[in-house]
């Protein structure tokens, strides 16, 4: 059954119904788009006057003033961003490998109460994030002392169990055949892992770096939590630091979340591909 009527032999009805489909997509894009539009032309407004803001569709001027005021405002601005990338290429790069070898090994290997530990895992997902902050910050802060470091940043998002639910779908759908031909010519567990299976699963290690590098540099509770100081803020923090009691700077605060998004768009568009392609893998079937 087709997703909706091809009307053939019925031109104008198919141009009516390709219109409306037409203007609801563009309305959603522009949805979607307009925000990060207003933060963007927000960014170049004249800083000066705290709490002003210009809600035309079109900017009056174009000025960097806004983006200087930012990183002079604090001597800890570009720490901010220095530490975001730190906490988010460290998190990104340690769920890729981990959640990895958990996926590997819950898809190729059999080994006892493999069902039941994925299903523990599973079932740990339902679990609200924000119940386990509790127990978290008492863990970190208070039995590990790590407050105010970047391994208290860091230790909570190592490896997620939503990454390793991916790897671990899609590489059980890599042929076992691969495998026991490699066991043949000789090869290890961790030679087929790294030599055969990651690079079968590019795809999806995209899809997990780009999805865990957002959810990491984005991630504003979390940090507020365990950091005290100014130079162990992130970005996401720092920007808060634009907001007083009574007025606020919104054209720096723009400036600095345009600043911020810069890496979320430089590494979406540099795996864009892989991306694409791990989104519709599986979609067809032949």
């Amino acid at each position: 059954m087709a997703l909706y009527s091809s009307h053939a032999g019925k031109p104008r009805v198919k141009t009516i119904r390709n219109s409306i489909i037409f203007i609801a997509l563009l309305l959603f894009a522009l949805a979607t788009i307009f925000p990060i539009y207003f933060m963007v032309i927000s960014s170049f407004a004249d800083p000066v006057e705290a709490g002003a803001v210009n809600y035309s569709i079109l900017p009056s001027k174009f000025t960097f003033a806004s983006f200087k005021y930012f990183f002079d405002y604090s001597e800890y601005s570009y720490r901010w961003i220095l530490n975001s990338l730190i906490v988010a290429t460290t998190v990104m790069v340690s769920n890729v490998i981990f959640a990895s070898m958990a996926g590997y090994a819950f898809s190729k290997l059999r080994f006892k109460g493999r069902g039941v530990l994925f299903a523990v895992l599973l079932v740990s997902m339902m679990i609200p994030y924000q119940v386990t902050q509790v127990p978290l910050y008492i863990l970190v802060v208070n039995v590990f002392n790590l407050q105010n470091t970047y391994s208290a940043l860091i230790m909570p998002g190592i490896v997620t169990v939503y990454n390793i639910f991916l790897a671990k779908q899609f590489m059980g759908s890599i042929p076992n055949e691969i495998m026991e031909s490699a066991k043949i010519e000789g090869c290890s567990q961790f030679t087929i892992y790294w030599r055969i299976i990651l690079p079968l699963s590019k795809t999806v290690l995209a899809v997990m770096a780009i999805l865990t590098f957002m959810d990491s540099w984005n991630t504003f509770f979390w940090p507020l939590l365990v950091t005290n100081t100014m130079d162990m803020q992130t970005i996401q923090l720092g920007l808060k630091n634009f907001r007083f009691a009574n007025t606020t700077f919104i054209a720096p605060m723009m400036a600095g979340a345009t600043i911020s998004a810069l890496p979320m768009f430089i590494l979406f568009f540099s795996l864009q591909k892989y991306f694409l392609e791990g989104v519709t893998v599986g979609a067809v079937k032949g």
